[in-house]
């Protein structure tokens, strides 16, 4: 990535603008939403329920005039038919009418007639406008504030807090940066080796250096992935009542080796939405359409096929509009939509697009075709293997069956006068090429000839086991639901209520008229649809995803309403900032890794987290970005960041998800009985978060505030009540946690820093022994484990209290300590003392659950 230039280097604040933010009345973000809150549903897009043929959604609409007759009369809000309703006492007149439950506030009026006294400007609704890059804020020295411009992000972020009369934060420490960099780039907190090597690196490059290596590291492609499964809606069952089991892990793998590749954006949108429509499609590419299959699938018995397929299509195009448009199409499935520009005709010609698979609805199959057969490099190897084999023993069977059925060339071994007299089933055997018997008719024959030609039937018998064997890898290979359409294209009807037997006009696949239509030459299919997607002209798809890239490393998007960016979402906090981004990504290749690297280089990202009173009076959730982001981690993070403190997580990418530790009777319940929990054992129950098996109806237990997986979900939940604190205090994930970190503890003879299992090595120097007090040295260690940074004083003799306490209290009762230390699978090192080894187990859990530990 290019440097910033020496102007932004300066100590700064931007120059003042010319007006100032509170005094212009601004249409797009002062009053369109009130209009659309209190006018639209009655006057907006949906011709259905539009009352008196008016339309306050469009211009021609809001400045329409009959005679002397105005809806806003510009500078005259006395001859504004809009104010004159607004105001009036008369029952009949007054607008919104009293039983529409709408009312506008006295300040709302107010606001709307100096809206007409300044002219009434207006303009179309703001994410549906061309992506421009803004100009960026100019900058000029000044000693003050004490705050370094990293990049252009930082010029729209000054410009923004001045307007409000605030200044940016300090910069974090660097104990804590890399901490809040390392759990945002890889989801995964950094080792004590990496903290000493970032510490101990003063050059300019030093954290730039992290986020290289962070960017690279394999870690980073699943920590992207989670928020990717949660839009695509990815489980490892079908939902509903039955919840029978998918293997469409072998997607989820190829999202983590996407973002691991820095796949382009555009290039990752055709993948999954047309993948199999490029001209001589790769595996690879057919594999990424599974992303529209991931789709819950509806097996319950008396269930209308036809209903169901309907209601998958309905998922998969909703799905797209959410992540790529971040629009509400649903709300078009049974009328035209109340508040943004879309119509019933053009849902179900957006629905056109998907409705061409040969999915039939039907749920007897848990994984319906079309389905691709994804194989694991091992099991690609294997087959090559037995395809070797049988080829060879199949070889063999040919010589010697020529030598005991002689017969002219080409002819069938039953056309021998020796196969005459053999019973019917062996001849209809042996008139099969050796390879290509079954394993039944290979048993046949063995029978029959076991007693007379013992060296033919060992040959047969090989071939048999061969064949065997192949069967069963070729039995245990993943097959993934994908997409594909049929050759004879399926006519599209609109659907009155959105019911499957409400049969209305037929329409033909086509985009929304508000947007750039697709290129006149093009085919009406997905692969047109997604290349519209991205293509430069489309105003959505880049502003979307930079506010969810956004949102995933400050808690909240530019646009807090990830999922609507139409007239009922939010407008955007930063709106030059979030178009001055979309652009920068779309200029750039659609490269995600650049523009997260942009992201976490800004200043911004790199301000502390503390807050003033004053400042959380301002600005309490932090929208105008005058600190650095904190928030308390998702459920998955927590369980990985306990994983990788205790030095228990594995090291392992991809595969068939696991089962780690769970409740006992969770799924019996869930499922009256008919799916039990098998727990897995050894390397399983360590594994990351992503790769833990996701049962739809019932969730993983320990993922408290995690998406559902039934529907896209693009925003996370994030809560924090005291049944979270009993799961992160009693859960045997997180008790085996704390007594595997203690044991880490107990290890440290004082010299260095512990590294974690399988983490690349770092080049530091040996530390010299350290003289202090063993248990000050643990505590340490335990808490920088943790927390990522060094106790202070008084938090070390605190602790040490509370550890004397413990050690104490297990001596007096060992069988306590005792039943501590057994729980959990992994062993442990029976040389340390029970009661101090269970003690500092007590003392570890503690740490892990202060809020620091539990916060990014």
């Amino acid at each position: 990535m290019p440097q910033p230039s020496r102007a932004l280097s300066f100590l700064l604040v931007i120059i003042p603008l010319a007006s100032t933010y509170g005094d212009e009345i601004d249409f797009a973000r002062d009053v369109r939403p009130i209009l659309s809150d209190n006018c639209y549903h009655c006057h907006g897009p949906d011709e259905e329920t539009r009352e008196a043929d008016l339309r306050l959604d469009t211009r021609d609409g809001l400045f329409q005039q009959t005679g002397d007759l105005a809806i806003v009369a510009p500078q005259h809000p006395e001859a504004s038919e809009l104010i004159r309703r607004l105001v009036t006492d008369d029952a009949d007149e007054k607008m919104p009418p009293p039983d529409s439950q709408r009312k506008l506030s006295p300040e709302q009026i107010t606001l709307l007639r100096r809206w007409v006294e300044s002219g009434a400007s207006w303009e179309g609704h703001w994410s549906f406008q061309p992506i421009v890059a803004p100009t960026v804020p100019e900058l000029v020295a000044n000693n003050s504030p004490e705050y370094l411009a990293r990049n252009e992000i930082d010029h729209f972020v000054v410009e923004r807090l001045q307007r409000n009369n605030l200044t940016p934060s300090p910069m974090a420490t660097r104990e804590r940066l890399i901490r809040r960099v390392t759990l945002d780039l890889t989801g995964l907190p950094p080792t004590l080796d990496e903290i000493d090597a970032f510490l101990a690196d003063d050059s300019r490059e030093a954290y730039e250096k992290v986020v290289d290596r962070l960017l690279a590291s394999r870690s980073y492609g699943e920590r992207m992935a989670w928020d990717w499964l949660d839009a695509a809606r990815y489980a490892d069952t079908n939902g509903y009542q039955g919840d029978r089991e998918r293997t469409m892990w072998p997607w989820r793998d190829w999202v983590v080796q996407a973002f691991n590749n820095n796949l382009p954006f555009d290039e990752f949108t055709v993948w999954q939405l047309a993948g199999d429509l490029l001209p001589e499609a790769t595996f690879e590419q057919k594999l990424a359409t599974g992303f529209s299959r991931n789709h819950m699938i509806n097996g319950e018995g008396g269930r209308i096929a036809e209903e169901n397929r309907i209601e998958y299509i309905f998922d998969q195009m909703e799905t797209v509009g959410t992540v790529w448009m971040g629009l509400t199409l649903q709300c078009c499935r049974c009328h035209d939509h109340k508040f943004d520009p879309f119509t019933r005709r053009e849902y179900y010609q957006f629905f056109a697009f998907f409705n061409q698979t040969p999915v039939n609805g039907g749920g007897g199959d848990p994984q319906t075709a079309p389905v691709i057969e994804a194989p694991t490099d091992e099991q690609r190897a294997q087959l090559e293997e037995l395809a070797t084999s049988i080829d060879a023993l199949a070889k063999g069977v040919e010589t010697t069956e020529g030598s005991l059925f002689p017969r002219s060339a080409g002819e069938s071994v039953t056309a021998s006068d020796q196969a005459a007299q053999l019973p019917e089933g062996v001849k209809k055997a042996l008139n099969q090429k050796p390879a290509s018997r079954t394993s039944e008719q290979l048993t046949e024959i063995e029978k029959h000839f076991e007693k007379t030609t013992p060296e033919y039937v060992a040959q047969l018998k090989q071939l048999r086991e061969s064949n065997d064997r192949r069967n069963s890898v070729q039995g245990s290979i993943a097959r993934v639901m994908i997409m594909q359409d049929m050759e004879k294209p399926r006519q599209t009807f609109m659907l009155d209520k959105g019911l499957y037997n409400q049969v209305g006009e037929e329409v033909s696949a086509n985009v929304p008229a508000i947007f750039s239509s697709l290129p006149t030459d093009a085919p009406r299919n997905r692969l047109a649809l997604a290349r519209w997607l991205v293509d430069p002209s489309h105003p959505l798809t880049a502003r979307v995803t930079v506010n969810r890239y956004w949102q995933m490393f400050f808690g909240t998007g530019f646009v807090k309403t990830a999922e609507d960016f139409g007239e009922q979402g939010e407008r955007p906090t930063h709106p030059e900032l979030l178009d001055w981004l979309a652009a920068d990504f779309l200029n750039n290749g659609w490269d995600v890794k650049r523009l997260n690297k942009l992201i976490v280089m800004s200043a911004t990202y790199q301000q502390s987290s503390k807050v003033s009173p004053e400042l959380l009076e301002a600005d309490p959730e932090n929208r105008l970005l005058a600190r650095g982001p904190r928030s308390r981690m998702p459920a998955w993070m927590i369980r990985d960041h306990s994983l990788a403190a205790s030095g228990l997580l594995v090291d392992k990418t991809g595969g068939p998800s696991v089962n780690p530790y769970q409740p006992s009777g969770v799924w019996a319940e869930a499922t009256f009985g008919k799916k039990q929990y098998d727990q897995g054992h050894g390397d399983d129950l360590y594994r990351r978060s992503l790769y833990t098996f996701w049962r739809r109806i019932v969730g993983p237990t320990m993922f408290f505030d995690s998406a559902k997986r039934q529907t896209c979900s693009v925003k996370d939940a994030r809560t924090n009540t005291p049944l979270h604190a009993l799961t992160t205090l009693n859960d045997i994930t997180y008790v085996e946690a704390a007594r595997a970190m203690a044991q880490r503890v107990l290890q440290d003879d004082g010299v260095g820093s512990l590294f974690r299992p399988n983490a690349s090595p770092l080049e530091t120097p040996p530390a010299e022994k350290d003289s202090r007090p063993l248990t000050a040295r643990r505590i340490e260690t335990a808490f920088r484990l943790a927390t990522s940074r060094t106790p202070s004083p008084a938090e070390t003799e605190l602790l040490a209290t509370r550890l004397k306490t413990l050690e104490q209290y297990y001596r007096r009762t060992p069988e306590d300590a005792t039943k501590l230390l057994s729980i959990g699978e992994s062993p442990r090192d029976e040389k340390f003392d029970a009661a101090e080894h269970a003690a500092h187990t007590g003392l570890c859990s503690l740490i892990l659950n202060l809020d620091e530990a539990l916060t990014k």
